[in-house]
C-alpha cells in the first residue's frame, strides 16, 4: 500500500482510498501548493500578502447581495477525465471526481515533484507536476498511453477549477493568442484609500496549453451541468461548449480527441497560475511551456531543494527512521526557514524557531533572521508579536493579540546558531533598531532577558504575566485584565535566562552571567512556591486568582509544557523529576505521542479561553501536539532519558506498519502539527479519530525534532571550541552510523556499545581526551569511532 523507493527519496501510495487525505507539498519563496492523493489542492502565493489563484467560495455578506452568485460549487482540484469515444465509458485521474475502481493506482511524492499513474479501461494516465524555482506557476504534464492491445479513440479533459473570484468583477474566456483560458477579476475593496493597494494585484488566473485543444469550457456551471462533478453534462456531448464566463464562476476545462494506436502515447503540457496581465502570461509561456522549458525548470527546482539538505545522514536499526531523517525532515525544516510560512509578519516565536533550524542547513539565514528580529525590538527591551519582513507590512490577525513569550525564543535560536558556527563575534555586531536606537547583538539580548525578569513581565510574586496568550495562543482569557500568570512562561523564562547566561560565560562576561543566573534562580523559586502541585507544575493562575492545571481539575488537569520546561530551566529538582516523569507516562502518553494536556476540555471554561472550545482531542485541546512533544523530547535528552525521548520522537513519524499509516492517514514525508487525542477508555466517543493526522505541515516542531536527532540521539553537538560527542542510543540499539557535516568538515562516525562506563572517542585512530573533537580543518573528512556505555 505504501512504500519508499530504493533511495528513499520518494514515497508511493498504491491505494486512493486507504489514506484519502494523504498528500505532499511543493514550495518556493513565492508560493506553496499542497495536494492530496485524490487530486484536491490548496495553493497560495505572495503579492506581497498571501493570495490565491484558485479560490475557495466567498461567503462574505456581499455574496448574499448577489443572488445570481449563490448557486455555485467549488472543487479545489486538478483533475483529468478520460472518455472512451466508442463506449462512452468514463473515468478520471488521479481518482476524483469519477472515483472509478481503477486497475492500477500509484501516487508518488518526491522531494521536487509529485506524480500519479492510473490505469483503467486499457488507458494509462500519468500526471506529473512541479513548480519553478523563482516564479509562481504549476507545471503540469499529462501523458495518456493506450495499453489495451487494440486501437482506441478517446477524449481527454484536463479540468482545473478556478472557483469564485470576486463579488465585484469576474469573467473568463478562451484567449486564442495566449493559447488558454484566462480568468480575470478585481480584488474587492471598499475604502478609496485601498485602491492603490489592489490595482497592481495579479487578478488574472491562466490555464494555458502547449497543444491547442479541440474545445474548451470557461464557465463552471456550463461544464458540470446537471451531471455535476461526477459526470459533467458537457462531457456527454461530442465537444465542450466553448462557453465564456460573464460574472459567473469561472473554470478551466479543455478537450483533446485522440486516436491512439497500440502502445501509442500522447503528452500534453500546461501552465496554471496567476498573472497581472497578458504580457506576463505570454512571458511565462515563452519561458516554460515546452518540453525543454519543463525539463530546465525541473532540473533547477531539484537543485534548489537539494541545496536545503541537512547536515546529517544516519544508518540505524530503524530503516524507516533513517529515511525520514535523511530525506524528509530536513526538507520540511528547510521549507519553514525558507519561506517563513508565506506571510509578511510571522509570529516572532515562529520566525525564530523556524530559522533556528536553518542553522543546520544555511547558518547565514539564521544569522540574518536573528538580526532582523532584534532590529525590531521595542524600546523597553521586549519583542513584538510579529516580525515584519517587507516594507509596508503590518501586524495582522493573531499578531494583534498581546502575547508575552517572544523574548524567550531569542536565546533558544541563538544557542543553536552558535553551536553550529562558533561565531561569537556575532555578539559584537551593532544593530540599528526600528525606533532609531543602536545596540550590539549582545546588548539587545541582555535587554530582552532583563525585560523577562522585570516588573513589566512579572507580578509581585515573580510569576510571568500571560496577557492574552503565551506559546498557547488560544489560552486567551487567563490574563486579559493584566493579572493572570503563566506557569509555562515562568519556567521558560528561567530556561531562556539560563541559556543567555551560558552565552555570557562563553563570551567571557562572567559578572553579567552571574547576574542572569541569579535572576533565573529567583524565577524558579517563585515557580516552585506557587505552581508545584505535589507531582507536577500547574499551567497558570487566572485573573481571578484561580490556579489551574492541578490535581483537582476535572479537565486540563496536567499540562505537558510546564513539566518539560521546568526540567530544561532547572525549576524541577531531581526528586521532582522522579515524580513528574511517571505522571507524564501514565496520563499523557498515547500510542501516537504525548498529548499537550489531559483530560481535554469538553466545554467552555471562560477563565482559560478559546482553547477549551476546540473539539476535544483536536488542536491545542488535548491533542498530540508535536511542538509540545518535541520540547519534552529535548528535555528528556537533557537529563539522559534516551528511551523516553526516542519513544516519543519515533511516535511523531507515521508508520512503519500499515495499521499505523491507515490510522494516521498521512504519508511519512512530514511531521504534522498534531495528531488527534482521545484514546482513553472514558473517551470512547472520541476514540475513533484518535491518532488521525491534522495534515498540517506548518509546525514549530521540526527544528526541535531535528535538533533532538542531531544533538540528542546522535549526540553530536557543537560547542565554542569543537564538536562534543555523546550519543544517547535507545537501549535496544547496539550501534549506529552517522555522517555529520560541521563547520566545513565531515565526520564519519560509527557508534557501538562498549563495556566502559564513559563515552570513549577515537578520531582517525587516536583516542582523544574527553569527548570534544577540536582542531579539525575545513574540507577534511574524519573517521570517528565512539564507544558508549551499555548502561
Amino acid at each position: 500500500m505504501l512504500h519508499p523507493t530504493s533511495n528513499g527519496e520518494r514515497y508511493e501510495l498504491t491505494s486512493p482510498t486507504a489514506l484519502p487525505k494523504a498528500g505532499g507539498f511543493l514550495w518556493n519563496q513565492k508560493m506553496m501548493i499542497s495536494i492530496t492523493c485524490r487530486g484536491y489542492a490548496t495553493a497560495q502565493f505572495m503579492q506581497p500578502e498571501p493570495a490565491k489563484y484558485a479560490h475557495a467560495p466567498n461567503l462574505e455578506m456581499k455574496t448574499f447581495m448577489q443572488p445570481e452568485q449563490n448557486y455555485y460549487a467549488h472543487h479545489p482540484g486538478r483533475f483529468v477525465y478520460v472518455k472512451d469515444e466508442e463506449t462512452s465509458e468514463l473515468f478520471s485521474a488521479p481518482y476524483e471526481p469519477v472515483r472509478a475502481s481503477v486497475g492500477k493506482y500509484v501516487f508518488s511524492v518526491g522531494k521536487s515533484d509529485i506524480s500519479w499513474t492510473v490505469e483503467h479501461l486499457g488507458i494509462r494516465v500519468e500526471m506529473t507536476f512541479c513548480i519553478p524555482t523563482h516564479d509562481v506557476a504549476e507545471l503540469w504534464t499529462i501523458k495518456v498511453t493506450n495499453i489495451s492491445g487494440k486501437p482506441r479513440k478517446i477524449s481527454v479533459y484536463p479540468y482545473f477549477p478556478i472557483g469564485y473570484k470576486s463579488w465585484m468583477n469576474q469573467e473568463a474566456e478562451w484567449d486564442q493568442q495566449l493559447g488558454g483560458i484566462i480568468a480575470s477579476s478585481i480584488t474587492p475593496y471598499q475604502k478609496a484609500d485601498d485602491y492603490p493597494k489592489v490595482k497592481t494585484l495579479k487578478d488574472k488566473t491562466y490555464f494555458i496549453c502547449e497543444t491547442p485543444p479541440v474545445s474548451w469550457e470557461a464557465q463552471q456551471l456550463a461544464f458540470e451541468g446537471e451531471g455535476g462533478l461526477h459526470a459533467p453534462s458537457s462531457i456527454q456531448a461530442t465537444e465542450l461548449g466553448k462557453s465564456d464566463a460573464r460574472y459567473e464562476t469561472p473554470t478551466a476545462a479543455v478537450q483533446y480527441r485522440e486516436s491512439l494506436k497500440v502502445d501509442e502515447s500522447k503528452e500534453f503540457r500546461f501552465l496554471f497560475g496567476p498573472a497581472l496581465d497578458a504580457a506576463e502570461i505570454q512571458g511565462m509561456r515563452e519561458k516554460y511551456l515546452s518540453k525543454a522549458g519543463f525539463a530546465k525548470a525541473a532540473e533547477d527546482y531539484a537543485k534548489y531543494i537539494f541545496d536545503g539538505r541537512g547536515c546529517l545522514q544516519i544508518e540505524t536499526p530503524d530503516k524507516e527512521l533513517d529515511n525520514f531523517i535523511n530525506n524528509w525532515l530536513p526538507r520540511q525544516m528547510y521549507y519553514h526557514g525558507d519561506v517563513n510560512r508565506l506571510t509578511t509578519d510571522p509570529q516572532t516565536r515562529n520566525y525564530l524557531q523556524d530559522n533556528m533550524g536553518m542553522a543546520f542547513i544555511k547558518p547565514n539565514v539564521t544569522r540574518a533572521a536573528i538580526l532582523r528580529s532584534v532590529s525590531q525590538q521595542e524600546k523597553n527591551g521586549s519583542m513584538p508579536d510579529g516580525i515584519l519582513l517587507i516594507e509596508g507590512a503590518e501586524l495582522k490577525y493573531i499578531n494583534q493579540i498581546p502575547h508575552t513569550d517572544h523574548c524567550v525564543w531569542l536565546p533558544v535560536a541563538l544557542e543553536i546558531y552558535l553551536n553550529e558556527t562558533g561565531d561569537y563575534a556575532f555578539l559584537d555586531e551593532q544593530v540599528k533598531g526600528m525606533h532609531g536606537d543602536s545596540y550590539t547583538v549582545f546588548e539587545r539580548f541582555s535587554r530582552a532577558m532583563e525585560w523577562l525578569l522585570s516588573q513589566n513581565a512579572r507580578d509581585h510574586r515573580g510569576l510571568s504575566y500571560i496577557a492574552q496568550g503565551d506559546w498557547c495562543d488560544p489560552m486567551n482569557m487567563v490574563g486579559p485584565k493584566g493579572v493572570g500568570v503563566s506557569g509555562w512562561l515562568t519556567v521558560a523564562t528561567a530556561y531562556a535566562v539560563n541559556l543567555w547566561a551560558g552565552v555570557c560565560e562563553q563570551a567571557d562576561k562572567k559578572t553579567i552571567a552571574d547576574k542572569f543566573r541569579a535572576g533565573a534562580k529567583q524565577v524558579n523559586e517563585a515557580a516552585n512556591k506557587h505552581f508545584w502541585d505535589g507531582s507536577w507544575f500547574a499551567r497558570g493562575i487566572t485573573d481571578d486568582g484561580v490556579t489551574f492545571g492541578i490535581k483537582s481539575d476535572p479537565e486540563g488537569r496536567i499540562w505537558l509544557n510546564p513539566q518539560a520546561w521546568s526540567i530544561l530551566g532547572g525549576a524541577a529538582s531531581p526528586d521532582q523529576i522522579k515524580k513528574i516523569l511517571p505522571e507524564v507516562d501514565s496520563q499523557l502518553s498515547t500510542p501516537y505521542g504525548v498529548v499537550m494536556f489531559y483530560p481535554p476540555f469538553s466545554q467552555m471554561r471562560e477563565d482559560v479561553g478559546r482553547v477549551t472550545q476546540k473539539y476535544p482531542g483536536q488542536g491545542e485541546n488535548g491533542s498530540v501536539y508535536n511542538h509540545a512533544g518535541a520540547f519534552y523530547v529535548w528535555a528528556m535528552y537533557s537529563i539522559s532519558e534516551p528511551d523516553r525521548a526516542f519513544r516519543i520522537l519515533r511516535q511523531m513519524i507515521p508508520g512503519p506498519d500499515e495499521e499505523d499509516y491507515v490510522r494516521r492517514g498521512q504519508l511519512p514525508v512530514f511531521i504534522p502539527n498534531y495528531y488527534r487525542g482521545g484514546w482513553k477508555a472514558q473517551e470512547k466517543k472520541w476514540e475513533r479519530a484518535a491518532g488521525r493526522s491534522s495534515q498540517l505541515f506548518n509546525t514549530g516542531s521540526v527544528s526541535w525534532v531535528y535538533r533532538c536527532v542531531v544533538e540528542g540521539l546522535c549526540g553530536l553537538k557543537g560547542e565554542k571550541d569543537g564538536l562534543a560527542v555523546r550519543p544517547q542510543l535507545p537501549k535496544d540499539w547496539e550501534g549506529m552510523k552517522i555522517r555529520r557535516e560541521f563547520r566545513g568538515a565531515v565526520f564519519e562516525v560509527e557508534v557501538n556499545r562498549g563495556e566502559g562506563k564513559e563515552v570513549a572517542v577515537v578520531v582517525d585512530g587516536k583516542k582523544i581526551e574527553g569527548n570534544v573533537i577540536k582542531d579539525f580543518g575545513k574540507g577534511k573528512t574524519y573517521k570517528v569511532e565512539v564507544s558508549v556505555p551499555r548502561e
